[in-house]
């Protein structure tokens, strides 16, 4: 009987120590989000969008503030890809708000921030975020834009993945857009179908 709870005792506690692992590992992954600002790679651009762009460049006609707002978003996201925390900066206002799916305080500012970016990015690699759904709206020297994205990589040499939305608040400052806030919520995967079958009768 002895031996029974002593087998009971080690069974629990090992699945105690695997949600705590698997708690830590969700809980770190947040934090990689917000100091990431939820941004993803250059590769989600949307191909149409681009060859327009591309095609005012080369004609000298300028953007419209959708476009510039699509090109902005795109440049943003290629700077964090490569690691780059300076460049980002020059699509953010120094005053810029940082919200998270993490239940703590926004980052509030550029220095902040840039602090948490940093300290997060040592630690991962080969992450890579695709964009889809992206949705922009201008209204005078404001706009809003919306995205939903898929991240891979590793954080401290183990493989990390979620998924999640990203909404923008933008102003144009002199002549400029900036992010002035960045909101991401992280999406919880679905749950799996019970076994023997769909649950439904």
């Amino acid at each position: 009987m002895t031996g029974l709870r002593s087998q009971k005792a080690e069974i629990s506690g090992a699945r105690w120590n695997s949600a705590a692992s698997c708690t830590a590992r969700r809980i770190a992954l947040l934090a990689l989000l917000v100091a990431m600002a939820l941004t993803p790679a250059a590769a989600q651009k949307n191909k149409n969008d681009q060859s327009k762009q591309q095609g005012a460049q080369s004609s000298g006609v300028a953007l419209s503030d959708d476009e510039a707002i699509e090109k902005l978003i795109s440049l943003m996201l290629a700077a964090w890809q490569t690691g780059d925390g300076e460049g980002l900066h020059a699509f953010y206002a120094d005053d810029a708000l940082f919200v998270s799916g993490v239940w703590e305080p926004p980052i509030s500012g550029w220095a902040a921030y840039l602090r948490s970016y940093q300290a997060q990015r040592a630690r991962t690699k080969s992450v890579r975020m695709d964009r889809t759904n992206t949705f922009r709206k201008v209204e005078g020297n404001s706009a809003w834009a919306t995205y939903q994205w898929v991240m891979t990589g590793t954080m401290d040499g183990n493989p990390i993945s979620a998924r999640g939305q990203t909404s923008l608040v933008l102003e144009k400052r002199s002549g400029k857009w900036l992010i002035v806030l960045n909101h991401t919520s992280l999406s919880q995967e679905p749950a799996a179908a019970p076994a023997g079958g769909t649950g439904t009768r």
